[in-house]
């Protein structure tokens, strides 16, 4: 007698929800564009292009980019940084919530230069 394939079922108990940082961790290269060298250069070009934007709306006189010896590199300016006071929203200081929530920032609505 023949034997069927028996084809795994999919339903709703295969959907996942990914939550928090969760899809971040999983798949990085959704989030910056690969996980080699391009996804470096693009974290460092965002990271440079705040700091322009905080130069181009008045608030930053300085923009550094350093190559460092060891492979590394270091963005900086003399911006005004982000908040540390606490959240009412989160609980927790802006800093830590622009760093740890997706979709948390200033430049949404218009509001941050």
């Amino acid at each position: 007698m023949a034997k069927k394939d028996v084809k795994p079922s999919y339903g709703s108990e295969s959907i996942q929800v990914l939550e928090g940082l969760e899809p971040v961790r999983k798949r990085p290269g959704m989030y910056i564009g690969g996980t080699g060298r391009d996804g470096l250069h693009h974290l460092i070009k965002e990271i440079a292009d705040n700091c322009i934007d905080e130069a181009i709306a008045g608030h930053a006189t300085m923009v550094r980019v350093t190559l460092l010896a060891d492979g590394g590199c270091r963005v900086e300016d003399d911006g005004r940084g982000i908040p540390v006071d606490k959240m009412a929203k989160t609980g927790i200081s802006a800093l830590e919530t622009v760093l740890t929530v997706l979709h948390a920032g200033g430049k949404f609505g218009g509001g941050g230069y």
